[in-house]
């Protein structure tokens, strides 16, 4: 199990209240006596393998760390008890207590969620941080993985085996959110999403009582699970499809602004050009103290990649370089994606079909221009992450297979982030973020881009996205398993994507 750092906890507990998006006062009610009544009855209905912590406690603050400070604001300012059950039976108790009393609370895995509610509350604040089970079975080829871990922990046990599974491709991920809502990694190429690779959810249901879900016990749960986020219970383990890994090779090269010409050519190039499903690269444009540049990470699952597929890349001049042949964790790891943890930020994406030259110039624009102008509203960190697919990511699974994604047409699900220091700067931040990502679908809709039925990524969606922009036609069946096994709207008690 891997816990947030001393320094991160210490930053929480001395950090100013403050109101994230008119929602100051939401915690008023909740910690009224609901919220109270109720952990003190998980106090008492719980065994001595789990824990309730309480504000003012060091591990309350701990165990409600996220990623993003206005996360944190709802969840370590306002919950009313973090509780860290440490078996299902526990957590099916936890769940009728909340259900019974309609107390809010909310689920914490990785806690890498920007989304402010989606795991945080003003009432009962679930830490999953004790399901922290790698396991890997010879005999099946699958590997048992607890919803409290990050990717980091998974590839690092798993390492020494000479296995590996899909899951995320940057440091501090959570293996639940990123799964439940699909999961795109570097191995996607090859073997699709990493909901395509699941094989059983251990669940506990919106009642209490626990299930194992797969496709020959619960098929229509299933297929709702993958992609479906936490709409249908709490899952406590996901069982994975493992294979062989090797050596790969890869890394983070960083380059200045006076190349972006450069970075952009190359870009466009490789998603244009690049059909082997061992590479696959992220370009991120990002504004940083005054000014623009790039963070390019470079991957080949194999040793050394063929001649030509990366040499544009690495023929740009750049400011830090560190790409070699390393273990698959190395190479995750190569790249410091909690550079901004603790800080105010929000995600958002918008679909696209292709990298084209001319939309690559757009986002330079986007990032230099919404850089300087937030700069001035404490923004630390703004960032477009370009991710080029194959349509083999989308074809690696069946038609109708997942909730997410609706179709398997193919899609680039670009990733923008905002990070700032203000809480008065929320709005101006949520504004502009939705500005900007509409902008750029009007940049690919101009080049002819049927853009209008891609579906959103739900894990990098903002959170007023509409609910049928992610799952488009599915969205009545999601609804009609959600009134079958959750009829009393137990699990519309917690944030997140609601059905």
């Amino acid at each position: 199990m891997r816990s947030p750092g001393l320094f991160s906890a210490l930053v929480i507990a001395a950090s100013v209240l403050g109101g994230v998006f008119g929602l100051e006062d939401e915690g008023v009610e909740a910690r009224g006596i609901d919220a109270t009544v109720s952990c003190k009855q998980i106090a008492k209905a719980i065994s001595s393998e789990s824990d309730v912590y309480w504000p003012g406690i060091f591990l309350f603050w701990l165990f409600s760390h996220h990623y993003s400070h206005l996360v944190d604001t709802l969840s370590s300012d306002s919950a009313t008890c973090s509780v860290e059950p440490g078996n299902v039976e526990d957590l099916g108790k936890i769940l009728q207590i909340v259900g019974r009393n309609r107390t809010p609370f909310a689920v914490r895995g990785g806690g890498h969620t920007a989304n402010p509610g989606f795991s945080s509350t003003p009432g009962v604040h679930i830490a999953m941080f004790r399901f922290s089970e790698v396991k890997y079975d010879s005999t099946t080829e699958t590997v048992d993985i607890g919803a409290g871990l990050v990717w980091d922990d998974v590839y690092a046990a798993l390492e020494p085996l000479g296995i590996n599974v899909v899951g995320g491709r940057v440091t501090g991920v959570g293996v639940a959110g990123f799964t439940l809502g699909g999961g795109y990694s570097w191995l996607s190429n090859e073997r699709g999403l990493t909901i395509d690779n699941v094989l059983a959810f251990d669940l506990v249901l919106p009642d209490g009582t626990f299930t194992k879900v797969t496709q020959e016990t619960n098929p229509d749960l299933f297929w709702g699970l993958k992609g479906g986020f936490n709409n249908y219970g709490i899952v406590t383990k996901f069982t994975m499809k493992a294979f062989p890994q090797g050596p790969v090779w890869g890394g983070l090269i960083t380059i200045t602004g006076d190349h972006l010409d450069e970075v952009n050519a190359a870009t466009a190039k490789f998603a244009a050009t690049v059909t082997d499903p061992k590479a696959a690269i992220i370009t991120t444009y990002n504004f940083l103290l005054g000014a623009a540049g790039v963070s390019q990470l470079l991957f080949y699952n194999g040793p050394t990649p063929p001649a030509g597929i990366f040499d544009d890349f690495l023929a740009i001049p750049h400011f830090t370089k560190d790409v070699s042949t390393r273990p698959f964790t190395s190479l995750i790891l190569s790249s410091p994606a909690n550079a901004t943890s603790g800080t105010r930020g929000l995600f958002h994406t918008v679909s696209v079909k292709d990298y084209s030259e001319n939309f690559l110039n757009a986002v330079v624009n986007e990032t230099r221009y919404w850089g300087r102008k937030l700069s001035l509203a404490s923004a630390t960190f703004i960032s477009y992450d370009i991710e080029p697919f194959l349509p083999t990511t989308f074809s690696q699974a069946a038609a109708e297979s997942a909730a997410y994604p609706p179709t398997r047409a193919h899609l680039l699900p670009t990733n923008i982030y905002y990070s700032w220091l203000l809480s008065l700067s929320d709005n101006l931040m949520f504004e502009s973020i939705k500005q900007s990502t509409e902008h750029l679908a009007n940049v690919a809709a101009a080049e002819g881009q049927d853009i209008s039925d891609l579906s959103l990524y739900g894990n990098y969606a903002v959170f007023d996205t509409p609910l049928e922009k992610i799952y488009g036609g599915n969205l009545g069946r999601l609804r009609s398993i959600k009134n079958q096994y959750d009829p009393n709207d137990v699990m519309g008690l917690a944030g997140g994507w609601k059905f």
